[in-house]
């Protein structure tokens, strides 16, 4: 199953001493800034529009680690170019601890899309995974496509279908371009600033479907306005037990995204340990998993050891998928 989700013998020694008193120095200075860490109010950076998963993620993280930490923390949506408006700025924050971002799968799909300059390995360092989910077809609940098969055979007969995502590159737009590859159909793919957006524009009928989490559309989908057709994951979603799987359909299909907290490559070592070891606690209460489960969402923490395995596995994958997809 295919898954998407750094008198010349007399000069060396003493330039080797002067490295050495950097070192020294930088790690001095590392280990007073976590003394005081925190000293202040703490932010987090939302690469997307307010309501979205990315966003709720954010908010269950924000107001459970200000407990940890002894500080207050505050969620800054700053969306934009399908998440790398808010995620170059995260990247260009103080690194001090006090400013983190809240980074999506994107941080590797829109550098390979070649929509944002964005390095994962340069730009951040990680601090928590928190969340992974699929991405689930959604469609209005008066749609004329009843399941899954209808709407592919819609799209495998020429039908302009219009799905909606959350920004073109971003992982939902991927994931509709993923299935459009594996059906040899059509989408009329229309992007916008976030989940929440195209969840909106659905219920307006003003487009056909939307591919996104099962959790921005739940609530919805619980008052009979949406209908999911189907989810790519490798097992039924919990939320939607009765909604099937790409895979009982015959589609190989699995891709989804994650949410992870980061801070600025330059933040000092011992302050991300301090940062990661709240999150940690935080990301792993029962109060915070209780509000992941509660919004419908997909949990999952790993450490910043875990975090980068993740990343380094799915860069490599996206370096593979994507420029086999026409994303034009």
């Amino acid at each position: 199953m295919k898954k998407y989700l750094l008198g010349m013998g007399m000069i060396v020694p003493l330039m080797a001493l002067a490295a050495c008193g950097d070192d020294s120095s930088t790690e001095a200075n590392g280990e007073e800034a976590a003394e005081n860490f925190p000293d202040k109010s703490l932010e987090v950076i939302v690469p997307y529009a307010e309501g979205g998963g990315t966003d709720l993620v954010a908010r269950a993280f924000a107001d459970n680690l200000q407990e940890e930490l002894g500080e207050s923390v505050s969620v800054s949506n700053r969306e934009g170019g399908g998440g790398a408006v808010g995620m170059q700025a995260g990247a260009n924050s103080s690194a001090d601890g006090h400013s983190m971002t809240l980074v999506t799968v994107e941080l590797l799909t829109l550098p390979h899309s070649g929509l944002a300059e964005l390095n994962y390995e340069e730009d951040f360092k990680p601090v928590a995974l928190l969340n992974e989910d699929s991405a689930a077809i959604t469609v209005h609940a008066d749609s004329e496509y009843e399941t899954i098969e209808d709407f592919i055979d819609a799209a495998e007969s020429g039908e302009s279908l219009q799905i909606g995502n959350s920004g073109t590159g971003a992982i939902w737009h991927l994931a509709a371009s993923a299935l459009e590859q594996e059906i040899e159909g059509s989408f009329n793919h229309v992007p916008f600033d976030g989940a929440a957006p195209a969840v909106n524009n659905l219920l307006g009928g003003h487009i056909d479907a939307v591919s996104v989490s099962p959790a921005e559309v739940i609530n919805q989908v619980e008052n009979g306005d949406l209908r999911v057709l189907a989810v790519m994951a490798d097992e039924r979603v919990d939320a939607l037990p009765d909604v099937p799987t790409l895979s009982e359909t015959g589609i190989e299909l699995s891709i989804g995204t994650w949410r992870g907290i980061t801070v600025p490559a330059d933040t000092p070592d011992e302050v991300v340990d301090v940062l990661a070891d709240a999150a940690a606690a935080t990301a792993q209460s029962d109060d915070f998993i209780e509000r992941i489960e509660t919004l419908q969402l997909g949990y999952r923490y790993a450490d910043p050891a875990g975090f980068t395995e993740l990343m380094d596995d799915q860069d490599a994958l996206f370096g593979e998928l994507i420029p086999s997809l026409d994303l034009n």
